[in-house]
């Protein structure tokens, strides 16, 4: 494979940011020079990527998407998504496992690796989903080649609640595997939806669903999961929290050190109530977006390393499946084109350091989940790298929506900066606005020692 060789950028890795260089040799990073590259050593390299005045950074790792394949491939598939993902920065991620069937066996779980090996620009992993009563079949999995456990302790989707008290402690003390959950007591759901239904009626406007939804129903379950690691000693990692109270569930101790950690989405960073009424479905997902005190609340434990890794929870629907009252619509949408540009938008308005945005979509994710050789820029890893253009606005439209279902809640929106150039092992796949190529990414591998 050949040489390639990113000059003169402003790399931001691991706490810091400096002028330099990145040199690839094939899917490798070869060396990282810290100045101005003299030009003998750019005759060396089969390509020459000039980065003056652009950020070179680590790819993203998104722990959270649905990319919907198979089953639903109406709205989304592992094609289409990884492309809006590469296109976005995203080199690596994560896929949920309510798909159609639900990936709860070895041989739907290898399905999807397969097909992603097929189609997906972006590497890759799929998570296993918990049920009632598939335990015997989760300690059959080679968690050196699956990123973890996925538990609905809240009935988000589908019919994969596992509200057994017996199965939940088995799942906790005995996989020997990170357990990524989803936090919403569907009791306390299911009696506010009584309390406003028997009120107001049935056709309940959108602002209803944060109602619903509770903080209190977040934190219920939260302090369940919480409780049971902590009597078992588990690797659990909290996804997309929403409100203030969950995050006193936290603590800042290193990374390293934690068995228990916190995931926040883009979303509930960036939106809260006080736009349903601009945005109504187009911000609807569960958990719920709920307050700007919650929101200020899950910026201060980002800033404060309670919360460990930001990710999208990107679930699309088409348009068609969003309309319809608070009860009727669909709960998700498209982020993962986005992600990165909203964090970095973020930054630039001075809510957290660019080196932040690094350590909590690349390095973090790459830490928590133990993946072998990625989210850093270091010699002797993957070139899994993002070259952002600071100066160059970018207004979402449909023209440039990559996802599927093509529209997003961002659409009319003009970031501040731009995904110029994103490589995955290596390779271009992703330049100037358009898929430059569609080479397969690879299966993600981790560290089960």
């Amino acid at each position: 494979m050949s040489r390639t060789i990113i000059k003169n950028g402003t790399i931001v890795n691991e706490g810091t940011h400096f002028v330099g260089s990145v040199i690839i040799d094939g899917e490798f990073i070869e060396s990282i020079i810290p100045s101005k590259l003299p030009e003998e050593i750019t005759q060396t390299a089969h390509r020459v990527i000039d980065a003056e005045g652009k950020w070179i950074l680590p790819g993203v790792i998104d722990d959270q998407v649905h990319f919907r394949e198979p089953g639903l491939t109406h709205k989304a598939e592992i094609a289409t998504e990884s492309i809006a993902a590469v296109a976005g920065g995203v080199t690596s991620f994560m896929d949920m496992p309510n798909t159609s069937p639900q990936t709860t066996t070895l041989e739907t779980l290898e399905w999807k690796y397969k097909r992603a090996a097929e189609v997906s620009p972006a590497n890759y992993s799929f998570y296993i989903g918990a049920t009632n009563d598939n335990f015997e079949t989760l300690k059959q999995v080679d968690f050196s080649q699956v990123c973890g456990v996925k538990v609905f302790m809240g009935s988000s989707t589908g019919n994969m609640l596992v509200d057994n008290e017996s199965s939940l402690r088995r799942i906790f003390a005995e996989i020997p595997a990170l357990i990524a959950v989803h936090c919403e007591q569907e009791s306390i759901i299911q009696a506010n939806k009584k309390r406003y239904t028997q009120r107001f009626g049935e056709n309940l406007p959108i602002f209803f669903h944060p109602l619903i939804r509770s903080a209190e129903a977040c934190y219920a379950s939260s302090v369940q999961a919480v409780e049971l690691a902590t009597r078992y000693n588990t690797r659990l990692h909290l996804l997309h929290l929403s409100t203030a109270r969950e995050t006193t569930l936290l603590d800042n101790a290193p990374l390293a050190k934690k068995r228990i950690t916190g995931e926040v989405c883009v979303h509930h960073l960036w939106f809260d109530d006080n736009d349903y009424a601009q945005y109504g479905n187009r911000i609807k997902w569960n958990p719920a977006i709920k307050t700007c005190g919650d929101r200020k609340a899950l910026l201060e434990a980002l800033r404060d390393n309670r919360l460990d890794v930001v990710a999208t929870d990107h679930a699309p629907h088409l348009w068609s499946e969003k309309q319809g009252s608070c009860l009727k619509a669909a709960s998700g949408g498209p982020l993962v084109q986005h992600s990165l540009q909203v964090m970095l938008e973020l930054s630039m308005k001075g809510k957290f350091p660019l080196e932040l945005v690094v350590e909590k979509m690349c390095h973090a994710p790459a830490q928590l989940y133990r993946i072998e050789r990625r989210g850093y820029l270091r010699p002797g890893y993957y070139a899994d790298i993002v070259i952002v253009d600071p100066y160059k606005p970018c207004t979402v439209t449909p023209d440039n929506i990559l996802t599927k279902c093509k529209w997003s809640p961002f659409e009319g929106h003009t970031f501040p900066v731009s995904i110029e150039r994103t490589l995955v092992n290596g390779n271009e796949v992703f330049a100037e606005g358009k898929i430059s190529n569609r080479i397969p990414g690879k299966r993600l591998t981790f560290c089960t020692n």
